[in-house]
Order: C-alpha cells, then structure tokens, then sequence
C-alpha cells in the first residue's frame, strides 16, 4: 500500500474511494488531534499562533504552521487575520470539530484507562 505522505494528500492511492482513510490519513497524523484538543481547552474561543505553540511546546513552527493549514483545509479550523501590525492572526474550532470533541474525549478517556495494562504489554514485549 503507498501513501503519499504530503499534506496536500486527497486520497489514498491504492483505495481513492474508501471515506475512512481518507479522513483518518489527515486527522489522525501526529499533531492534528492534539492541535483540536489544545483548541478546544483554551480559555478563550480563539487563540493566537503563538499561544498555541507554547501549549504544544515540542511542534516546530513549521509543523505547527502545516497542521492548522490541513485543519483548516478540511473545516476543522478557522483562521483570522486582522489587519495590523504586526498582523494578528487567530485561530478558532469549526462546528465540525465541535461535533468531533466528543470522540476526541471518548478516546483519550479510552487511553487514560487502559494506559497501565497497554504500558506493561509493551514493556513485556521488549524482554522477549
């Protein structure tokens, strides 16, 4: 199976028409459900570039810049742009990824309570 491992990537080259990994390629990679996490826990409804940089503090800028174009791409993110200087850009969560949140949630509760026993297969794992 090939991916084209771009960020501009429409759909997957050997299954074109399979929804599923077509949306999980994108949403799923490593920063986009943490970006929509991080979105949706900020005190305020919008949050700047740099804010958002400093809670995710080990994304680079430029992947932090080519996730939220990718979120953005796909509706999950809006992006304002005030005419100022220096310019003042903001970002906000869409309806859609609203509607997302409480999946989002219902996985990292999922992780929360399985992360022990997952951690002590791994680490039985590694002794083989």
């Amino acid at each position: 199976m090939q991916y084209i491992m771009d960020r501009t990537m429409i759909e997957n080259a050997v299954y074109p028409d399979c929804p599923i990994r077509n949306i999980l390629a994108r949403l799923c990679d490593k920063w986009s459900l943490l970006i929509i996490y991080t979105l949706d826990k900020a005190d305020k409804r919008t949050i700047r570039f740099k804010e958002l940089q400093r809670e995710i503090p080990d994304i680079s800028q430029k992947m932090l810049t080519v996730s939220l174009r990718t979120l953005e791409d796909d509706g999950y993110v809006t992006r304002t742009v005030y005419p100022e200087v220096p310019p003042r850009v903001e970002y906000a969560l869409t309806a859609r990824a609203h509607s997302l949140l409480p999946h989002i949630n219902a996985l990292i509760g999922w992780a929360l309570e399985n992360k022990d026993s997952i951690m002590k297969d791994r680490r039985k794992a590694c002794k083989k």
